[in-house]
């Protein structure tokens, strides 16, 4: 899948590098094509990482996938400069009359926290609700799926009593439904939470489809509204040493922090990370951008009510 981004987006060299499709604006007008439009609401702190990640997660269809980053208004980002997010990211308000074949809403550091005290909520659940009207299918996030199914369905985030942090086999349920073809009877995906869903009440809830979950964390992926809102407990888009980062930063800051499960050979932190995941990735996003996006998309996006 060609990749559509600005040309001087930072992590496009990366992109080049690993032999992903990337094709800049001036090849991309030239097409007598419609691209998929997918809006990335990006909350994680590391944004050009965050960006990488799932750039390369929606590398692997053919279709041709326009993306366009967006930022909350009601926060100001820490660690990623300020001259970037100006860039390369349009707020809400600058996209809300646009209708998206897409979108996806990530992750964020603030699962400790109540949703209401967290300082976008109110901008979030705005987001939320308009991606019910102007979004094909939504894709949530780990924090991202937490929030989304606390507003959409009043199931609140409980507090675990150890950090979920490693890599976490899972099972594959509902077999025939599109999100989970392809898939194997068991697979992996990596996991870094404080908090979880609590998965019984996922259950009791006839609105909500649970697709695959884990015997060790809970619940890794679901769906409602016929693949309108799906919702990923994970990080399918991690790569091989984001863990690796997350596990040597908390231990440099003192921070209480145990080895990520399942993840380092022989549980050793100077051996190289096993990558187990990608394939159960990117057959998620692919499934979703086929299934969910490409194929229930209207051709004429923004004259088509949804």
């Amino acid at each position: 899948m060609p990749i559509r981004v600005q040309n001087d987006l930072p992590v496009k060299e990366i992109l080049e590098s690993e032999n992903i499709f990337v094709m800049d604006e001036h090849r991309a007008t030239h097409q007598d094509i419609r691209p998929i439009q997918i809006g990335l609401l990006n909350l994680m702190p590391l944004k050009e990482d965050t960006e990488l990640q799932i750039l390369r997660s929606l590398s692997n269809t053919p279709l041709q996938v326009d993306v366009t980053f967006v930022r909350v208004s009601s926060h100001v980002s820490k660690n990623t400069s300020t001259s970037h997010i100006n860039k390369f990211y349009q707020s809400f308000d600058e996209i809300k009359n646009r209708r998206f074949d897409g979108f996806i809403i990530t992750g964020a550091p603030v699962e400790q926290m109540p949703f209401e005290e967290v300082d976008y909520w109110d901008e979030l659940m705005k987001i939320m609700d308009w991606t019910k009207t102007n979004v094909t299918s939504t894709l949530h996030l780990c924090w991202g799926a937490q929030a989304g199914i606390y507003y959409h369905f009043g199931i609140d985030k409980v507090q675990v009593d150890h950090k979920l942090f490693g890599v976490f086999k899972h099972k594959v349920l509902n077999r025939r439904i599109p999100l989970v073809r392809g898939f194997d009877d068991v697979f992996y995906a990596p996991h870094s939470r404080h908090t979880d869903v609590p998965i019984e009440k996922l259950r009791a809830d006839d609105r909500i489809t649970i697709l695959a979950e884990s015997d060790e964390v809970g619940l890794f992926l679901a769906m409602a509204q016929e693949g309108r809102q799906i919702y990923v407990m994970g990080h399918p888009e991690y790569d091989r040493v984001t863990l690796d980062g997350e596990y040597k930063r908390d231990l440099s800051k003192g921070l209480p922090i145990d080895m990520p499960k399942n993840y380092y050979p022989d549980d050793d932190p100077n051996n190289k990370p096993v990558l187990t995941w990608r394939a159960a990735a990117n057959n998620l996003y692919t499934n979703w951008l086929n299934y969910y996006v490409y194929q229930a998309t209207p051709y004429d996006l923004e004259g088509t009510p949804f």
